[in-house]
């Protein structure tokens, strides 16, 4: 019988435990039964003979249910606290059953045989699928995929929150001097800048640049006012100024139009020769290297540059928060919205239901492969660490009940088997 209180039970124990003492109260009540018919046989079978019958068959029913009552009970105690060997066996041998149980669905259960065969049959993706593009709420006003990005939301807030600031900037700043500082630019730069010179990739940004000159130059022509006449002696009259001003600017304007017109122009083919100069250099010429890496260093080692990374994730972590924890977000919206979108492709595309339902099978059986003695080790571990008496409750609350039909049935077989011996023997043995 339980020792835990009724109130610190479950409610499904606490109607186990109910269920359990009144299958006792039967069982008991049954072998009563036996022992009153007994009584009452033996004391008037003399004068009604066929109460020997009855007798026989009490005395069948009470051999039963006590037999059975000792075998059941020997499961979970000592019956009468007598310290009879090969009985309390659960609480004496819990963790050798722990083991056994472990050991067993470590090899009936978590078999890479079994987990394949069930969940080739399962058809994962497209349930999946289904479930995902089901367009009714699946909790209160949200849609399965909605909720979904929701619990996808909560758990990205929650990490987030939990990161701390200082370790992140750290992981980003050996990330970057990892990936972005310590390898050398010069080579693959110059590498780089020679396949685009070479390809001829620059001169849409060469023209760009001409267009946004000559643009500007049409539309500024009063900043030429002074540009140069300024260094003029003082003796020169402004109408000199005013000439050699708009004399400049008339040039400039002209050589950009030049420029702009001819695609050979002896300028663009000034530009081509410093960019293929410039990328052998970068590639051959160590003094450029060791430049570029000074300059490099300097930047990133700057103390401004690590104050703008930090507060660039800052700003970065914050409004990433405030649109995860907002429903209504643009980022919430459209992550449900693809989560649908791929409920959808799943439920209809069968060459992706098969990739996928391929990629869930093998990770599930190569986890089991390589972990199915850890997992099965879940079980044996956690009934070590139980508490022989708790175990004891546990296993007799889950199966006292029908356990206690035993003695029952003991009863009745034990009756029916005596009632039978008997008159077989009352039979064919003459008194």
């Amino acid at each position: 019988m339980s020792r835990t209180p009724m109130a610190l039970l479950s409610a499904a124990d606490q109607e186990r435990l109910r269920g359990l003492r009144t299958m006792k109260a039967v069982a008991l009540g049954a072998l009563l039964f036996m022992a009153v018919a007994f009584v009452i046989a033996f004391a008037l079978e003399d004068r009604q003979p066929w109460l020997a019958y009855v007798r026989a068959a009490a005395e069948g029913g009470m051999v039963g249910a006590l037999a059975d009552w000792f075998a059941v009970t020997a499961l979970f105690r000592h019956p009468l606290g007598l310290p009879i060997p090969h009985t309390a066996i659960i609480p004496n041998r819990k963790d050798e059953i722990g083991r056994s149980l472990g050991e067993f669905v470590e090899t009936n259960f978590l078999s890479a045989e079994v987990v394949r065969t069930k969940l080739e049959q399962t058809r994962v993706a497209k349930r999946l699928g289904e479930w995902l593009s089901d367009p009714s709420t699946g909790s209160g006003t949200q849609t399965h995929a909605e909720r979904v990005a929701a619990e996808g939301a909560t758990i990205a807030t929650a990490v987030l929150h939990a990161l701390s600031d200082d370790d992140v900037r750290d992981v980003i700043a050996d990330l970057a001097r990892q990936h972005l500082v310590d390898p050398e630019w010069g080579p693959p730069a110059g590498a780089w800048l020679e396949r685009i010179v070479d390809a001829g990739a620059h001169h849409g940004a060469v023209d760009l640049a001409v267009d946004s000159i000559v643009t500007w130059l049409d539309a500024n022509a009063q900043a030429f006012r002074g540009l140069v006449s300024r260094r003029l002696p003082s003796w020169v009259p402004s109408i000199g100024h005013r000439m050699v001003d708009e004399t400049v600017y008339r040039e400039a304007v002209k050589f950009a139009h030049a420029v702009q017109a001819d695609p050979r122009h002896p300028a663009r083919v000034a530009i081509d020769g410093y960019l293929e100069r410039l990328a052998d250099r970068l590639q051959h010429d160590p003094s450029m290297r060791a430049r570029l890496e000074n300059a490099k260093s300097g930047l990133f080692d700057s103390p401004r540059v690590a104050a703008l990374a930090a507060e660039a994730w800052q700003a970065a972590k914050t409004g990433l928060i405030r649109s995860l924890e907002d429903p209504h977000s643009g980022l919430r919206t459209r992550a449900a919205s693809a989560i649908a979108d791929i409920g959808t492709r799943l439920t209809t595309d069968a060459a992706l239901q098969r990739r996928v339902d391929g990629w869930v099978t093998d990770a599930a059986v190569f986890a089991v492969d390589r972990y199915r003695h850890d997992i099965a080790s879940i079980i044996t571990d956690t009934i070590e660490r139980w508490d022989p008496a708790e175990t004891t409750e546990k296993i007799e609350l889950m199966v006292g009940r029908d356990l206690q039909y035993i003695r029952l049935n003991g009863t009745v077989v034990g009756a029916l088997a005596g009632l039978a011996i008997f008159a077989v023997a009352h039979a064919l043995i003459p008194v």
